[in-house]
């Protein structure tokens, strides 16, 4: 059903509710059935329909829906009375018209009162009903407008870790082809179930953290065939972490940046440690690696491309229910930490 038909149907079955009451009640009370005034119920049910769907004209053409508050409220106050008004007096010519008019009643100072303020009341209902319900479609627009651009982002940032990715593997594998053709063979094959990984993982938000670590393992031996015994690797996963859901490549990322940076610099190498752990509704991640994190070394040489992709992700993704950190735990040891709303 269109948003239209909808609008008319809204219209007719809640002015017809209202007026069929004000019948019901009228009926109730006197306790006779009165064509005449079933026939001013009516008129009324056509009146209220036809002049707020006039208001509503009046505010689409002029975009009252844009109006701040304060400007706003003195218009629909203002036309919601002015329609209450001229409901009055149309009430007054039906009734007149149906023969019921009893000028010594309807022309006191409190039914006249009464009289406007009540429809004016209805019309200013309508109006709370109508501007609350655009307000909630525009807040929807502006979610998904949000949400496009944001998946926009994340996409270019995906989309920046490749060439990334790509370039330090490929380097890796051309350290091994003069000297240990053989273990560049190897590191081949390690590339290409990398790219498999990848290519899968590229296409979705957030994957599980099992299957993130078929990346990292991929990674790591991949690096494993280049470092020799230089690179000792310790793998702590809980359990029921396997299953979380987290940003993919981001762990790769993160183990990628440890060793380029850290163990890679050391001349007899390190060991990386890669844990997690569940507290609550939150899961930690966290990259152990040897080495020593500088002052400012994170925007140098390129150190930060993971880490500023990382970061604008977890903002993109998460907001401020994630949080990352990169620091010296101890001497000649850097820690990498993530902590994640816990998702399955």
């Amino acid at each position: 059903m269109t948003k239209h038909k909808i609008y008319w149907l809204c219209q007719i079955l809640g002015w017809s509710t209202y007026g069929l009451l004000n019948f019901g009640i009228y009926f109730i009370q006197s306790g006779k059935l009165d064509g005449r005034e079933f026939t001013i119920a009516l008129s009324q049910i056509f009146f209220y329909v036809a002049s707020s769907h006039l208001l509503r004209t009046i505010i689409k053409r002029r975009g009252w829906s844009t109006y701040p508050i304060l400007k706003l409220l003195p218009l629909i106050l203002g036309s919601n009375l002015a329609l209450g008004i001229a409901n009055y007096f149309f009430l007054l010519l039906v009734s007149f018209l149906s023969g019921l008019l009893m000028v010594s009643v309807e022309f006191r100072m409190v039914n006249i009162i009464f009289g406007i303020l009540g429809p004016t009341a209805m019309y200013c209902l309508w109006s709370l009903v109508y501007f609350t319900y655009h307000f909630f479609e525009q807040h929807n627009k502006n979610l998904q407008y949000q949400a496009v651009i944001r998946e926009a982002e994340l996409q270019q940032l995906r989309s920046q870790l490749n060439p990334h990715f790509i370039f330090n593997a490929l380097n890796s594998i051309k350290a091994l082809v003069d000297d240990e053709p053989k273990k560049s063979k190897m590191a081949i094959t390690q590339l290409s179930s990398m790219f498999r990984n990848t290519l899968n993982a590229e296409k979705k938000r957030l994957v599980r953290l099992e299957e993130e670590m078929e990346t990292v393992n991929a990674y790591l031996g991949l690096e494993s065939i280049r470092f020799e015994e230089r690179l000792a690797v310790r793998i702590d996963l809980e359990e029921d972490t396997l299953g979380c859901l987290i940003p993919p490549m981001m762990l790769q990322t993160l183990v990628e940046n440890g060793i380029k940076h850290g163990i890679s610099k050391l001349r007899n190498g390190g060991k990386i440690i890669i844990s997690t752990k569940s507290e609550g509704e939150r899961l930690i991640l966290q990259i152990r690696n040897y080495g020593r994190l500088e002052e400012n070394q994170v925007l140098e040489d390129g150190h930060g491309t993971g880490l500023q992709n990382t970061k604008d992700r977890l903002n993109l993704i998460y907001e401020d229910r994630a949080s990352f950190r990169i620091l010296n735990e101890e001497e000649g040891l850097v820690l990498t930490e993530i902590i994640l709303p816990k998702e399955y």
